[in-house]
């Protein structure tokens, strides 16, 4: 019974801290104004294999209402059409340049190196790192930069709206911000007069020119397979504010398009968690378990065990009601798939393994694939 209070009363806490995270979570306004003259932003794009991708990212770039922009794209040694797709649309447009990437280094992890050489050839005052993966509303890069000058933000990123057309990405994908807006308290790192770190998402990065260099660049995180993680960390460091805002109004993207690519990321995720702490691995997945799981096998053991008292059993309900009740609002103010919510065991039992199989690749050193390449504990990736 007391077990059953603690975990019940923990939800609580984490569902306040959720409403707390998402109530004032900033958006982009769309009649946002900027500054005369307006910068020039760099939009920087890194691309591997990306030639299903890039054409839709790009033309959405080219309808955006900021004036002064331009747009670079490294190929990243694709082996697929995707620096030619780059160069047909380039020729229409003088504001698109494609660049072809060099061979990775052994010490760095492929998309940092790739932002790392994109980072040199921009002219912008401004650096706008997307992935290619991603869509954009007409106003995009207007009300987003308005937002970083208006709070004088080393680093902005944020969350993308996450687009899930299958089944198994309607019911996997909202989980991570569930998790994030449950465990982290966002609301109170971003209201720190004193800079604290947030939370940094690789889809979406803005920095000044003169803050990005400042860190040192994508080198100081050469070797994070979690570069963006990593570069908020910096940022902080150096005593640059960092924020992140609510960007599903003005960007979107699909990560995965099936089963196998998510669980692939998902794996990489934990991965690089546990190559930072196994113990912080542990601890999160045994959190996960407890308070995201098995409520909702100790409410099914209730009901159909005759051993189980009348309190243990509403005890139960009411965790399952918790966890429902945040899923539902977080799934509502990120416009996902209500499916998700209400097969959530499923969604966080597919989560839970990914982690549990990601934190045994990294324990016997068998290392982890993203993008076709394969970093091991030996290469110092991690």
């Amino acid at each position: 019974m007391l077990y059953q209070v603690i975990i019940a009363s923990l939800l609580v806490v984490f569902a306040i801290n959720l409403i707390l995270n998402l109530r004032p979570l900033r958006r982009p306004n769309p009649g946002a104004s900027i500054p005369q003259p307006p910068p020039l932003v760099s939009v920087l794009i890194p691309a591997r294999n990306e030639e299903e991708n890039i054409k839709r990212c790009l033309e959405s770039l080219q309808r955006q209402d900021y004036p002064n922009f331009e747009v670079l794209v490294l190929d990243d040694n694709s082996t697929d059409r995707t620096a030619e797709v780059v160069a047909q649309v380039a020729a229409g447009d003088s504001r698109i340049q494609l660049v072809k990437g060099a061979s990775l280094p052994e010490e760095w992890a492929g998309k940092p190196f790739a932002c790392y050489q994109l980072a040199q050839r921009a002219r912008g005052s401004w650096l706008l790192f997307i992935d290619a993966d991603t869509v954009h509303a007409r106003h995009m890069l207007r009300s987003v930069l308005a937002l970083a000058i208006e709070h004088n933000a080393a680093l902005l990123s944020g969350f993308p709206r996450q687009i899930a057309e299958s089944l198994p990405e309607k019911i996997a994908m909202p989980l991570l911000y569930f998790v994030v807006m449950g465990w982290m308290p966002l609301w109170w790192l971003q209201r720190s007069p004193v800079p604290k770190p947030s939370l940094a998402i690789g889809q979406m990065l803005l920095f000044p020119k003169e803050a990005y260099w400042r860190i040192g660049g994508h080198q100081a995180v050469y070797s994070r397979i979690l570069e963006d993680v990593w570069l908020g960390a910096e940022t902080v460091k150096h005593g640059g504010r960092h924020i992140a805002i609510d960007l599903s109004p003005v960007f979107w993207t699909r990560m995965y398009r099936d089963v196998g690519a998510m669980w692939e990321g998902f794996v990489r995720w934990i991965y690089s968690v546990a190559a930072i702490s196994p113990v912080a691995l542990v601890g999160l997945l045994m959190a996960g378990f407890f308070f995201y799981l098995a409520p909702f096998y100790w409410a099914w053991n209730g009901f159909f065990s005759v051993m189980a008292p009348t309190e243990w059993r509403f005890i139960a309900v009411f965790q399952v009601a918790m966890v429902l009740f945040m899923r539902g609002l977080v799934d509502n103010h990120f416009r996902q798939s209500l499916l998700s919510t209400f097969l959530h065991p499923v969604g966080f039992s597919f989560l839970f393994a990914a982690g549990l199989y990601g934190g045994w690749r990294q324990a016997v050193g068998l290392g982890v694939r993203w993008k076709n390449r394969l970093y091991r504990a030996a290469s110092g990736i991690k």
